[in-house]
């Protein structure tokens, strides 16, 4: 089975009041843990790479990796770019074999943001691959992505017509309070998704899926493993689940998660090394940091995306 797009889950989503796992890859263990948890709940897959996973992992050997999980497994996977920054590397994703790309030109004006976005559309489009764009700007810290708490901006609803007609986007990511990185939140913050904006973007945009970033709930199994063995993230808050399922329950048809991978698989790799800090095998280390992965996908895909059986 070839890679496929997002256009067939998404509908699906929409249509079932769920929404798809977004998972963030950039090595072989983090791809296994997911095809397996994806394979084992018979979920529907989109695998994401960003710039940094890209190039630090090389595009050919991403690939490769993507096509052995959708051998190995035989679920619908589509792979997808996070947060492309230009057209150039929006083309080299479409031209490398991508199915979906996102543009995210949210940091320029809505006017160059509609330009930039249109632009890799008709090239995606002309090449069967679809489109993800942003509105809004989503602060914290992920890979190539830096947005401070000034910056950042809630998506205005009466944007969201425009910039989709003009864009002929085929998803939109939209800024409602999620925050990239593992401190999404200050302490004693209460975290607060505003699903006042997401029902007025759906109102507006009826039947068109919708993207959340920045979506880990920092899963305090995790940050406990990681700050029993030596780390120091205790202060790290992440956005509830039950926000998410009542995303997944509106218009929201996928939900990135990354932050989340990062945290399991180092709780892995740190307790291993922790308990037996003479290991030097990354087959012994990387084993349960794989487990850890597979347990948190699908948890992720059963009691928060809703997807489980929909492959």
């Amino acid at each position: 089975m070839p890679f496929v797009t997002t256009t067939g889950m998404f509908q699906s989503a929409y249509a079932g009041a769920y929404a798809i796992g977004a998972f963030n890859v950039n090595n072989m263990e983090l791809i296994q843990g997911i095809a397996d948890a994806a394979a084992e709940t018979r979920a529907p897959l989109i695998l994401q790479v960003s710039a940094g996973a890209r190039k630090y992992a090389r595009h050919e050997y991403l690939m490769k990796l993507i096509e052995a999980a959708e051998a190995d497994t035989g679920l619908p996977i589509a792979v997808h770019l996070d947060h492309g920054e230009d057209f150039e590397i929006c083309k080299a994703c479409i031209d490398g074999g991508f199915t979906s790309v996102m543009i995210d030109g949210s940091k320029h004006t809505f006017a160059e943001n509609v330009r930039i976005t249109r632009e890799v559309t008709e090239y995606a489009h002309a090449h069967g691959v679809v489109v993800e764009g942003e509105l809004g700007r989503i602060a914290g810290i992920e890979d190539d992505v830096n947005v401070s708490d000034e910056d950042a901006g809630y998506t205005m609803p009466d944007e969201v017509e425009e910039f989709v007609t003009k864009t002929g986007v085929d998803s939109l990511a939209i800024s409602i309070g999620t925050n990239h990185g593992a401190f999404k939140f200050k302490p004693g913050q209460t975290p607060r998704l505003r699903f006042d904006i997401l029902d007025e973007v759906s109102a507006r945009l009826p039947g068109f899926p919708i993207v959340l970033h920045g979506a880990s709930s920092v899963v305090p199994k995790y940050v406990e493993i990681i700050n029993k063995n030596g780390g120091a993230i205790a202060d790290a808050v992440g956005i509830p689940e039950d926000m998410l399922r009542e995303a997944a329950r509106r218009a929201v048809c996928k939900i990135n998660i990354d932050t989340d991978l990062r945290l399991a698989m180092t709780a892995g790799v740190r307790e291993t090394l922790n308990n037996s800090p003479a290991e030097f095998d990354p087959r012994k280390y990387l084993a349960p940091a794989r487990d850890y992965v597979r347990a948190l996908v699908r948890d992720k895909i059963v009691n928060v995306l809703g997807c489980d059986g929909k492959a």
